[in-house]
């Protein structure tokens, strides 16, 4: 049976770390990390979403900031409190939750973002400064840097010699993560919908990375004996067992067939999950040092 990576436990380790940074942080330079969140309209799942990082970013001792614009504000207007929030001293990290309402480019909206203080990792200069595999300088997006961690928590942080499988080739999760592989020394294969006998590539991966967003697409024979398997998938299905009308939450792993295969596997809910928050507060605080022109602490 496979080793359960308990994402909520490394989750906590990475924010208490994050906020006894801050702690020494504000101590010793008087700079307190401050992060402004911006929400545009009234999504359910993005406002819990926006509470749970308040939340915790004051648990870290931020200055937690928190913009909510209607629903028919304007692109305009969006870019006008980004702009605000690029040249606030106070703030060291912006974050615009997305999905934005139809008539805003969400492009148009994260570009705006300095890059300095985009701690989405989002920013075309942070995209090509991880693709150039300037790690140390870019801010890397909060849920493939959560996942390596989880990776290296198995593996160690030198994969040399390890084939790895990402399946996914988002912007947001699967080339970042292909990314930080190829840093840590792995042989890494992007595969997605269009690769040809797609079981058989993932059976070659020491550690594969599912970030597909289909619920249980991964079968438990598409796992290699051994292999570490990290389920970024959140998918909502429906669970009859449970009642009519009842859903529950899947990975994009069939995890009870993959953890009898698998040396390590993460959870869902439980896996990488809770890792996109703590990674998010270590983003903030790593820009809040750099701004107070000290060494930020590495996670």
């Amino acid at each position: 049976m496979a080793q359960r990576i308990d994402g909520k436990i490394v989750a906590a380790e990475i924010t208490a770390k994050t906020a006894a940074a801050a702690a020494e942080l504000k101590r010793e330079t008087g700079v307190t990390a401050g992060l402004a969140v911006v929400l545009v309209g009234e999504d359910p799942a993005s406002q819990v979403y926006v509470a749970s990082k308040s939340r915790t970013a004051k648990e870290c001792g931020f200055h937690s900031l928190q913009y909510t614009l209607d629903a028919t504000t304007a692109e305009r207007d969006v870019l006008h409190q980004i702009a605000e929030l690029n040249s606030d001293p106070l703030v060291h990290g912006i974050l615009v939750q997305l999905p934005l309402p139809a008539h805003i480019d969400a492009g148009k909206v994260i570009q705006a973002i300095s890059p300095d203080k985009d701690v989405d990792g989002f920013h075309h200069i942070n995209v090509g400064r991880l693709g150039a595999g300037d790690i140390k300088s870019a801010f890397v997006p909060c849920t493939p840097a959560g996942s390596m961690i989880l990776i290296e928590r198995v593996r160690g942080r030198d994969l040399s010699g390890l084939n790895a499988v990402v399946v996914g080739r988002s912007n947001i999760v699967g080339k970042p993560m292909a990314n930080l592989l190829l840093a840590a020394n792995a042989t890494v294969t992007i595969a997605h919908s269009k690769t040809k006998d797609l079981p058989a590539v993932c059976r070659n991966a020491d550690i594969l990375v599912a970030a597909v967003g289909r619920p249980e697409m991964i079968r438990g024979d598409w796992v290699k004996p051994g292999a570490t398997v990290i389920d970024v998938g959140i998918n909502r299905v429906a669970a009859p067992e449970k009642g009519e009308g009842k859903t529950r939450l899947v990975g994009d792993v069939a995890f009870a067939e993959a953890e009898a295969m698998a040396g390590a596997i993460t959870p869902v809910p439980g896996g990488v999950g809770p890792m996109t928050i703590a990674m998010l507060m270590a983003n903030t605080l790593v820009s809040a040092a750099r701004a107070a022109g000290r060494e930020p602490p590495r996670f």
